[in-house]
């Protein structure tokens, strides 16, 4: 196991490093760089900036020296924790991102328990009672999720709560609750918020994790070896839980493990929609004025998250079969 181990971790290091260098060189890709994205908005609100400060502003964020050497002082600078300064912002790269990161872990985090803690029960009802009324409902349920669009479903819950309840759920606090100190109160009504984006969020991905188990299983449950397992006068639950809803979820481990990058990106089009402070919206402003430290620092968090999940999935299968140690 230790071995296999080592071999995984030497993947997810290589994959990394690879990803940095790919990642900065796409990102310094487009024509110029953020001094012009700052030339051409000063020029838009009618202001003239002089060739002295555009040259200042160069040196000072180190644009003046080739992408080579741009890209080994960020490198440099992120493996002792520095990861630069946001050209837009004028802040520490790391403040901008955890100021907004949890909210987001808390978002994506409920997402996904929520579409695990639906979609497994149901995909295991369906799956044991196909085509009955149960699993025909789940089906045309499951398919609607799969359609509706997120950013549309929040708009429909935006204006059904309006109208029912009477407040509106745009954003995580209330307006009293924004700028106030936490307490209590202000805990509540993040609660209050929080269900919104998570229901949201969590729809598509439950329907969609649904038919996955559902087909994954109606695949075991007709398998010889679970054939036996009846034919030894195993209760049908005990064959079900025990026999093939075990080897069912291999597949859905290493989703879960490629799902981890949400917990810090969030949905970027229902952040927008709702107004929700998350580090999608972020990402995305980064990537359009180039602010190149910024974008990429996250684009590594992204790629982080991915390979410690398929690296926790690998360990995870490894424990669960152990034949896949030795592949």
């Amino acid at each position: 196991m230790l071995a296999f181990i080592a071999r995984r971790l030497v993947y997810m290091i290589s994959t990394l490093v690879l990803i940095s260098f790919v990642g900065f060189l796409i990102i310094n890709l487009p024509p110029g760089s953020y001094i012009d994205v700052f030339q051409a908005q000063r020029q838009l609100q009618g202001t003239h900036t002089a060739e002295a400060e555009l040259e200042a502003l160069k040196r000072r964020y180190g644009l003046d020296k080739p992408v080579p050497v741009q890209y080994w002082i960020w490198v440099r600078g992120f493996v002792r924790g520095d990861f630069g300064r946001s050209f837009e912002f004028n802040r520490e790269v790391s403040e901008l991102i955890w100021e907004r990161l949890g909210f987001t872990v808390a978002i994506a985090t409920g997402s996904l328990l929520f579409i695990w803690l639906v979609a497994i029960p149901i995909g295991i009802y369906t799956a044991t009672h196909q085509y009955k009324l149960g699993d025909n409902v789940a089906t045309i349920v499951g398919m609607a999720g799969l359609s509706i669009p997120d950013f549309m479903l929040a708009l429909v819950l935006m204006v059904v709560i309006q109208r029912m309840f009477g407040f509106t759920v745009g954003g995580l606090f209330s307006r009293e609750y924004v700028d106030a100190p936490w307490s209590l109160a202000k805990v509540i009504d993040l609660v209050k918020h929080l269900w919104v984006p998570i229901v949201v969020v969590g729809t598509s991905g439950t329907a969609g994790l649904m038919r996955i188990m559902r087909g994954n299983l109606l695949d075991i449950l007709n398998m010889q070896y679970v054939q036996a397992a009846r034919a030894r006068g195993l209760r049908e639950a005990t064959v079900v839980v025990k026999h093939a809803v075990r080897n069912a979820i291999h597949p859905l481990i290493m989703l879960l493990g490629m799902s981890l990058p949400t917990i810090i990106s969030g949905s970027l089009i229902v952040s927008i929609v709702l107004g929700l402070p998350t580090t999608g919206p972020l990402y995305f402003n980064a990537l359009r004025q180039q602010d190149m430290y910024l974008a990429g620092t996250f684009l590594m968090f992204l790629a982080f998250m991915l390979v410690l999940g398929n690296f926790l999935a690998d360990i995870l299968l490894g424990l669960i079969d152990p034949r896949i140690r030795y592949e």
